[in-house]
């Protein structure tokens, strides 16, 4: 196994560019704040990101806790890759890094000048001065899985490569940590309710929300909705618009990870300017 190092301080965009630097390079696995990613999966480990103080999010990324680090260890045994490319703050903390997880000494050190322009280098500093803004080199749908909150937007880049027009795409999250430098937020139930209520009225076929609740759990938010519904409409397609519309909504506005959209028509109302269907003699 070939190991490459890739150095720069915290914010010059090593996140950013681990996943052009890799597919330049042939390396197969990523290891960065704390994951282990493979392709467009992480493999293993748990998220520096997540972790609600700076001095725990940096323990996190050199793997200080023992069974974090033996289970990213694990997994890479498991897989056994022919190079890794582990992102690092200094070349100090890469060999560390190295140390803690039992790989191979760092046979090239990248630094972040050396892929990066000085305009990429100051953009990605002042987003996340001002922004609070940190990159995951994976897609949304993966960093959820370890994760609840804090999203920002998902990123889909493509890029030309060589004489062949070859177009790789990327994908990245762009995430605000707990531990960012514009401190802890929270979003009460009651405001999460408020947009789904809202969402779920503006479905056609929907009356009013009879009833909203809220479920928090430790990985997202389920949320309950009792509707009254018109008469005429096929309630399964209005109740399944209501779970797409509302999760979406949900999850875009909050950043929150929604399990489940659990929908359930409780009344028909049938509007006044239409009649009644007659009633059927071999039912009576």
């Amino acid at each position: 196994m070939k190991t490459y190092g890739l150095v720069g301080t915290s914010g010059t965009g090593k996140s950013y560019q681990a996943n052009s630097i890799a597919n330049t390079r042939g390396i197969s696995c990523i290891i960065d704040d704390g994951l282990f990613i493979k392709g467009t999966k992480i493999l293993a480990g748990s998220s520096a990101k997540k972790e609600k103080t700076k001095l725990s999010a940096i323990r996190r990324a050199l793997f200080m806790d023992s069974s974090h680090a033996a289970q990213v260890a694990e997994a890479i045994r498991a897989v056994n890759p022919p190079s890794i490319l582990i992102l690092g703050t200094s070349v100090s903390m890469i060999e560390r890094i190295v140390q803690r997880l039992e790989l191979p000494a760092v046979e090239e050190m990248i630094r972040i000048e050396e892929v990066a322009s000085d305009r990429e280098i100051r953009l990605a500093q002042k987003q996340r001065k001002e922004q609070g803004k940190h990159i995951i080199p994976v897609p949304t749908f993966e960093v959820r899985k370890d994760f609840s909150g804090f999203f920002i937007d998902p990123l889909r880049i493509f890029r030309v490569l060589g004489k062949g027009k070859q177009i790789v795409t990327l994908e990245k999250t762009v995430v605000r940590p707990t531990y960012s430098y514009f401190g802890r937020f929270y979003i009460a139930d009651s405001a999460i309710e408020s947009i789904a209520v809202y969402c779920a009225q503006n479905v056609t076929g929907v009356y009013r929300v009879q009833n909203c609740e809220i479920h928090s759990q430790e990985d997202g938010i389920s949320i309950n909705l009792d509707m009254t519904v018109f008469y005429g409409y096929p309630i399964h397609k209005v109740l399944e618009q209501i779970q797409e519309q509302v999760g979406n909504e949900v999850g875009y506005i909050t950043g929150l990870n929604v399990l489940a959209v659990n929908t359930s028509a409780k009344r028909l109302v049938v509007p006044k300017d239409m009649p009644l269907p007659a009633a059927n003699p071999d039912r009576l």
